[in-house]
């Protein structure tokens, strides 16, 4: 049930998002063009991190190495990249063969820039490529964060790597997490090439820090197709959320326009949002909360739309007690008509606040915060007595009615019948 609703949720917000063509409002001279329809949307880009440490030698892929495996995976993927997207390729221990851990862990470069591909050189740049060092997950990681930097544009970073990170303390699960709240719109995929328990955990995280996805490969074909799939995914377009920061009181709270927004909530911290509703409009928004990270069971999101005044006028919640990726719920406040005597212009200052009852697992950090995506709409307002919203009651109210109507008939006449049975014993 939690899961059910969970999924309407998110769909609900963001079809009606992109149903009414609705883009969120930002402070940059290129987002007003995008929104004019004066620009197009700038191309997506894809950073491509390869690792070539020396246990990329071992044979266990369809008869050959994970190494060779992954340039045949590389030459074919090259092939089918999408025109308008920019594609550059980072490796991680690809040079330095010695023992010193510093030097090691320091071995990662851009073997191919982000940008318009050229398949002839990219494909002669994978082809050097031969397994040598150490596996630097974490600084491949913030060097190709550092690649995608420039423009406003989705962002991708696949991963593709045999074992898990060799150059702690440095967490590339930390680090997933630092992009992330940067608020840059970068996506980490991570693919592990037949991984081990641990090397899955650690690729995991990564990917759910970001809101990436994380697949164990077995196969060449495999290992292809879904580095295909992402890279077609990144060429797909979709609305890019605004990174906001909720205010801790309504008073201080920014002003939102309708579109989709993002945020670091921490463990039981309060956010607030303002909206404007106009007279005959209705509010419609949705919250949900990442976990990306382990968390203690029992839990909660709360989603409440306040007037200026501090009065709650309506509220969203959703709870739960295990193992989620994200947990969300949503609201609707259809604000009245205006009066003929009233200005019809005068918008409402309506704050939002979420809130959540997430607690950290034992040694878990707690900082940077939980990620939090916000959809707001304002739409017209119900204009028939039909729509449930127009008189702010959920699913269900017309049987409430007839149950309450009944109940009102049943005890008349049966006041009527126990005083006629009075009646009837007193004459005998």
């Amino acid at each position: 049930m939690i899961t059910r609703k969970r999924l309407a949720a998110g769909v609900c917000a963001l079809a009606a998002t992109f149903a009414t063509g609705i883009l969120p409002a930002t402070d940059t001279a290129s987002a007003a063009a995008r929104l004019d329809g004066q620009s197009e949307q700038a191309a997506p880009k894809v950073d491509l991190v390869l690792d070539v440490s020396g246990s990329m030698r071992t044979a266990d892929i369809d008869g050959k190495s994970r190494m060779a495996a992954a340039k045949q995976a590389f030459n074919e993927v090259l092939d089918a990249v999408p025109q308008e997207v920019q594609l550059g390729i980072r490796t991680l221990g690809a040079n330095y063969p010695g023992e010193d851990r510093k030097v090691g862990c320091k071995d990662t470069r851009a073997l191919y820039p982000v940008g318009p591909l050229n398949r002839t050189e990219a494909k002669t740049a994978v082809a050097t490529l031969a397994p040598t060092g150490w596996t630097p997950i974490g600084p491949a990681l913030q060097g190709a964060a550092q690649d995608l930097k420039g423009g406003d544009t989705t962002r991708r970073i696949v991963l593709i790597t045999d074992g898990e990170d060799t150059c702690q303390p440095l967490d590339p699960c930390e680090v997933a997490r630092d992009i992330a709240a940067q608020g840059i719109h970068l996506t980490i995929d991570t693919l592990g090439l037949i991984p081990d328990a641990k090397t899955r955990e650690q690729l995991t995280c990564i990917a759910e820090a970001t809101g990436g996805t994380y697949t164990s490969v077995q196969h060449t074909d495999q290992l292809s197709g879904k580095v295909k799939q992402l890279v077609d995914r990144a060429a797909d377009p979709v609305q890019v959320p605004v990174a906001t920061a909720g205010a801790a009181s309504c008073e201080s709270a920014p002003q939102l326009k309708p579109g989709l927004y993002t945020d670091r909530e921490k463990f039981a911290e309060h956010r607030s949002y303002k909206v404007d509703v106009l007279p005959g409009q209705e509010l419609r928004a949705s919250a949900s909360i990442g976990v990306d990270r382990q968390t203690n069971p029992d839990y909660g999101v709360l989603l409440r739309a306040v007037t200026a005044h501090g009065r709650e006028i309506v509220r969203g919640s959703e709870a739960g007690d295990g193992r989620t990726d994200v947990i969300s719920t949503g609201l609707r406040y259809p604000k009245a008509p205006a009066d003929d005597s009233d200005d019809k212009s005068t918008p409402e200052s309506v704050c939002l606040q979420v809130s959540n009852s997430f607690s950290a697992a034992p040694g878990v950090k707690t900082d940077p915060g939980l990620p939090v995506e916000l959809a707001i709409e304002v739409v017209d307002g119900p204009d028939q007595a039909s729509d449930v919203a127009a008189f702010g009651l959920g699913r269900g109210w017309w049987l409430l009615g007839a149950l309450a109507l009944t109940g009102l008939v049943a005890g008349l006449v049966w006041g009527w019948i126990s005083r006629w049975r009075i009646a009837v014993w007193r004459t005998s």
